[in-house]
């Protein structure tokens, strides 16, 4: 297998896993159930999508991080002999992980990042806001102890 088409597949593989622990898996799975069917493979591989899924969940908090990789490589193995055994083509599984990678980066709380501005050169007297991309916003008010509200 060439460097490329291994590539893909532990993209994929990743993005798959990826997306097993995001709100987004209903479609994510739908989308690999329909490749899987296209290839011809075993009924039970989509069950295999779901146990992975499950012990994803479970080992969530306690060694997750392992259990992450164990799947992934479990899945980049299995796209891997896809490959190879001409089930499936690069263009195939490219076009999978093009539909993964669309889910995976719209997919809620999938790309939580904590910002802290600091604002310097004077004194502010009104809101001040620093815009890029804004979704999903939400606004926590502090107010100091013993000041009156609005």
């Amino acid at each position: 297998m060439d460097s490329e088409l291994a590539t893909l597949a532990a993209s994929g593989a990743t993005t798959l896993v990826s997306l097993m622990v995001t709100d987004s898996w209903t479609h994510a799975r739908e989308l690999v159930g329909r490749f899987f069917s296209r290839i011809g493979a075993d009924v039970d591989t989509v069950a295999d999508l779901d146990s992975a899924r499950a012990r994803l969940l479970s080992a969530h908090a306690a060694n997750g991080r392992q259990t992450a990789d164990a799947v992934t490589c479990q899945w980049h193995a299995y796209l891997q002999h896809v490959l190879q055994a001409g089930s499936a083509t690069g263009d195939d599984l490219r076009d999978l992980l093009a539909s993964l990678q669309r889910l995976a980066n719209t997919a809620p709380g999938t790309q939580r990042v904590t910002v802290h501005n600091d604002i310097s050169g004077g004194a502010q007297h009104g809101p001040i806001i620093q815009s890029g991309r804004i979704t999903g916003l939400t606004l926590h008010v502090h107010h100091p102890a013993g000041s009156t509200q609005v």
